[in-house]
């Protein structure tokens, strides 16, 4: 039994102040007291207590590449399509060793600004060229290794991808190291259950990576034959991807996927950024989880995903740091009302009525979403949720003389300085006075990576 005490924090009623959270030795709450001076035998933890907020969309890998899709091609203009043909040529050359040593240091990096858990949409499953590794399930391993190591929660997402187009075309040479059949797919499912079946830190879901890579048929084989855990899938987040989902289905993609595919509670949709008035309003009926990644939409320049008009509809949603162009859960909640605003030329558009915080309801948001979406008691100090909390330094300038959700305003939007001075997961310190014991071994071994793929 472990047990903290916090001056204030973030209960699921509302701010409470001299606040201690018990427990076990799990990692799991067994209990909340607020109101009461701290006990003799609590650790006092000085700083506001939040919930460790869940990042619900990684590709690990991709933190080895940040920065270097920002050269510009020849003639024509570049696109997410041809920032995706070079990222295929940078990881071309990653192998297990490496692919662990990138996911160490970006599950650091996201410990370090505040997520807790990480939802690992995992698709580099074979060697260059395609061939299977002696264990096929070698590099979701090393997935978990790295969380481990990192001290993060996970929700691993392996990703089935088996066709390269709408059209059923074969994958791409670039694309070799992604692919499964439907067989392959299920029995690296029945590795990962088996050896993760008593996980603490660990839950699994499926990820079809999305419709244009695996075809109807096959999503519903798939989906059917694992009826509990989390589905993650992309959807309309390019246009051209809407026009070739409607020349070859005759709907739209998130339209196809609500006729055909009945998404509930389980689902989470990454970025849906290109969808109409009806798709907006059948994803909240749903009650799906939808993937935001603004940091990543930016700079791939997907486009603004319509989240005032979801919302209002009481939609689902939790945040991403995808590529990892930025690791940052203030960047990206930021950069989604952002974007509304750049849209409607209004300011607090996602606050949701009047004189309420805008930070308050993206990071309440985000937690609940987050936590549907990972299959996991995450996203609330509250009996029973794993014990992930994240102290801010309330004594940081940026963050003095803030009270209760103003705290949460400014911790989002006053700039990207480091207020994170905690992070608790699983009922464990990793990160401390904003320091993880292994930032500086993991920053060298990145830096050799980086050095002999890309040198």
């Amino acid at each position: 039994m472990r047990k903290l005490f916090f001056p204030r924090a973030l209960l699921p009623d509302g701010w409470a102040e001299d606040v201690t959270v018990a427990a076990d030795a799990s990692g799991r709450i067994t209990g909340v007291t607020a109101g009461a001076p701290c006990p003799a035998d609590a650790e006092r933890q000085e700083g506001a207590a939040i919930p460790g907020v869940p990042n619900l969309h990684s590709h690990a890998h991709q933190r080895a590449i940040a920065g270097l899709g920002e050269r510009s091609g020849q003639g024509a203009a570049d696109s997410f399509w041809s920032w995706r043909d070079a990222m295929y040529t940078a990881v071309g050359r990653m192998e297990p060793d490496d692919f662990q040593v990138v996911a160490t240091r970006a599950y650091i990096e996201m410990l370090k600004a505040g997520f807790t858990r990480v939802g690992e949409f995992h698709y580099l499953h074979h060697a260059p060229g395609g061939t299977p590794y002696d264990d096929p399930a070698e590099m979701s391993h090393r997935a978990v290794a790295a969380a481990r190591a990192a001290g993060i929660g996970m929700t691993l997402l392996p990703v089935l991808y088996t066709t390269a187009g709408f059209d059923r075309a074969p994958l791409s040479e670039g694309q070799s190291r992604f692919g499964h059949d439907g067989a392959g797919f299920l029995k690296l499912m029945e590795r990962l259950d088996k050896a993760y079946a008593d996980a603490v830190d660990v839950d699994l879901g499926i990820a079809p990576h999305s419709l244009r890579a695996v075809p109807p048929d096959l999503l519903a084989e798939v989906t059917a034959a694992r009826p509990d855990g989390p589905i993650h899938i992309h959807i309309a987040e390019q246009t051209a991807e809407v026009q070739d989902c409607i020349h070859h289905t005759g709907r739209r993609p998130v339209q196809w996927l609500l006729e055909n595919a009945a998404p509930d509670e389980r689902w989470c949709l990454i970025h849906a950024t290109h969808v109409d008035h009806d798709e907006v309003v059948g994803m909240a009926e749903a009650r799906a989880v939808v993937g935001l990644c603004p940091t990543t939409e930016a700079n791939l320049g997907d486009g603004i995903f319509p989240a005032e008009d979801y919302l209002a509809a009481n939609g689902r949603f939790g945040i991403g740091s995808d590529s990892h162009i930025s690791i940052s859960p203030v960047e990206d909640l930021r950069w989604l009302e952002y974007g509304q605003r750049l849209t409607t030329r209004r300011r607090t558009v996602l606050a949701g009525g009047p004189r309420a915080s805008t930070g308050a309801r993206l990071l309440r948001g985000a937690l609940a979403g987050g936590a549907q979406a990972m299959g996991a008691d995450i996203g609330a100090l509250a009996e029973g949720a794993r014990a992930d909390i994240v102290v801010l330094d309330d004594a940081h300038p940026l963050l003095a003389a803030r009270s209760g959700d103003a705290l949460l305003d400014s911790w989002i939007f006053s700039g990207n300085a480091t207020t994170v001075r905690h992070v608790i997961v699983g009922g464990r310190t990793v990160v401390e006075d904003g320091r993880h014991p292994l930032d500086e071994d993991s920053a060298a071994r990145f830096t050799r990576v980086l050095e002999r793929l890309f040198a």
